[in-house]
């Protein structure tokens, strides 16, 4: 890979840290670079999933103090431990499963999940406002965890819209958790694939730098803007993803 390519692979990892960030939507950006690099569908899939965990990385270390003042991080904790198991057997699915087991239910998840996202306020007034589940949060993220080791295109959104429907957190505050999260889930499916899967370094290590700053960048951004609109925002672009991720070739 030539130096011009490195480069462009930051460019395209920064563009994904921030958009993954404030959207959750990262891999819309990463994994099309990766593929355009000249990488294969599966060393694609690896390489992007090790170098995301930048985001989280650099997103936690800007404001993870907020997600650790309340109970001393009890919550962050036991939701960490599930994103962990659930990152595990994505990973191992991954790894193990056809390419293609997950391909014809994702686009359906991503939608559905934008949708929720979307409805959100109506939704969440249904279902109780301002309540918590503090059973089927923790089943949520080990389940959206899964798809986040697998693949985890749009596993952003899922994670928000859960948090949003599921727990009492105003939106910011469940972007960091969203976040968080995340990277939990790539980190143990990343390990895996260091010792298992195809990871193209050179590109891994290019992307996860861009990756690191721009999730770095992301919490003061999105503490800037306004809520209502950034949720419709964010909605419409995983419809959008929801189709792409439909569209594209399998494997």
């Amino acid at each position: 890979m030539t130096v011009i390519g490195l480069l462009a692979l930051v460019a395209a990892g920064f563009g994904a840290g921030v958009v993954g960030y404030v959207t959750g939507l990262a891999s819309i950006v990463s994994y099309p670079a990766l593929l355009a690099a000249g990488l294969t569908p599966l060393s694609a899939n690896v390489t992007n999933t090790v170098a995301l965990v930048a985001v989280g990385v650099g997103s936690f270390a800007k404001s993870g103090r907020a997600l650790t003042a309340d109970d001393g991080g009890r919550s962050l904790l036991r939701s960490s431990l599930m994103a962990l198991a659930g990152g595990i057997v994505g990973a191992a699915l991954l790894l193990l499963a056809p390419a293609a087991a997950f391909g014809y239910v994702v686009p359906y998840l991503v939608a559905l999940a934008s949708v929720a996202l979307l409805a959100q306020p109506g939704l969440r007034r249904w279902i109780e406002h301002g309540s918590d589940r503090p059973v089927a949060w923790p089943v949520a993220v080990f389940v959206v965890s899964i798809y986040g080791g697998y693949f985890g295109a749009g596993a952003g959104v899922i994670f928000l819209a859960l948090a949003l429907l599921l727990t009492s957190l105003p939106l910011w505050h469940s972007m960091l958790l969203k976040s968080a999260l995340l990277g939990v889930a790539n980190a143990v499916a990343a390990v895996a694939f260091i010792v298992f899967g195809p990871v193209h370094w050179p590109a891994a290590v290019a992307m996860g730098i861009g990756c690191l700053l721009g999730g770095w960048m992301g919490p003061p951004l999105v503490a800037r803007l306004p809520a209502r609109p950034l949720r419709i925002a964010i909605g419409l672009c995983g419809l959008g993803l929801a189709v792409w991720l439909g569209l594209r070739p399998a494997g």
